[in-house]
């Protein structure tokens, strides 16, 4: 029997070893096969070189693929994120220069913030370095799950989630803000690497459906061109209030599961949780939206 991409899911946000994952390029590639998915996208946070290692030794056949990139943001007056605000840009060129030299600023600003996050946690009692942290990180970009990481390996907290929950996420005293790029800013950077910039993960803006539906109105007009309402942690009334305000936008619509292997325990690639499945039609409507 022929293989039917109609039936089988996609992935459109996933994280390597190439940021904060635990899964290398070619190892997400294998799991995808392995899963059964059709297509997977590479949106790591703040570079590209994943996408890139795995455009540059070229894909099975059995599985399709979009470039992307996951930048931290911010959203546009009067709005204001009580958590995470991150845009997604897909089919991007991953040789843009002004996207490129953007990537490169916000990591530059990681070197900065990780040294203040360790020197918080220290203060805190927990015992940690940078080289540490650095090595856990293999060369990639350097970020909270591999200070997490540490953390349990040197049984200071018990799990990854929870050097999060006491220590890491925003709000906790060890966390630092990082550098971002305002969504304006982030949109003409990926527009002009001919990209599609759309909106990551809508339930951790952390507004509520009301005015969560006005910023997406708000971010459309300012040049928004998807919401990702496939996600490991939205409800299934939440996906259905986000299809719909989808359509009334005119609005891509996208999902993934935000994996980061060993990094982000209970989320599977693919399934999320165990009860996602984002349709073949996010990646086909993508690649139609790009043509």
């Amino acid at each position: 029997m022929a293989f039917d991409h109609a039936e089988a899911g996609v992935d459109l946000h996933i994280h390597t070893t190439a940021s904060d994952g635990s899964f290398s390029p070619w190892e997400v590639v294998a799991c995808a096969r392995k899963t059964g998915l059709s297509a997977i996208a590479i949106t790591d946070h703040d570079t590209v070189e994943g996408a890139r290692e795995i455009l540059s030794a070229g894909l099975p056949v059995d599985l399709k693929f979009i470039t992307g990139v996951e930048i931290s943001s911010s959203p546009p007056a009067p709005y204001c994120s009580q958590g995470s605000f991150h845009i997604l840009g897909y089919g991007i060129d991953l040789d843009s220069p002004p996207l490129g030299e953007a990537l490169a600023a916000l990591r530059r600003q990681r070197e900065t913030r990780n040294p203040q996050m360790i020197s918080r946690l220290n203060t805190l009692g927990v015992p940690l370095t940078l080289s540490e942290v650095v090595a856990e990180a293999g060369g990639a970009v350097v970020g909270r799950p591999h200070m997490a990481a540490v953390m349990v390996r040197k049984q200071a907290v018990g799990s990854v989630q929870e050097a999060f929950d006491r220590y890491l996420a925003k709000g906790c005293p060890a966390y630092v803000e990082k550098g971002r790029i305002d969504f304006e800013n982030a949109v003409s950077l990926i527009r002009a690497a001919g990209g599609l910039p759309v909106l990551a993960h809508p339930v951790t803006v952390g507004l509520p459906l009301g005015e969560l539906e006005g910023l997406l109105a708000d971010l459309t007009r300012r040049g928004l061109a998807g919401v990702e309402a496939y996600y490991s942690t939205h409800s299934p009334e939440f996906t259905q209030s986000l299809l719909r305000c989808a359509e009334s936008l005119g609005l891509l619509v996208t999902g993934g599961s935000d994996f980061h292997g060993e990094y982000k325990s209970g989320i599977h690639l693919g399934v999320g949780k165990g009860d996602l499945h984002i349709p073949f039609d996010c990646y086909a409507t993508l690649i139609a939206a790009l043509t």
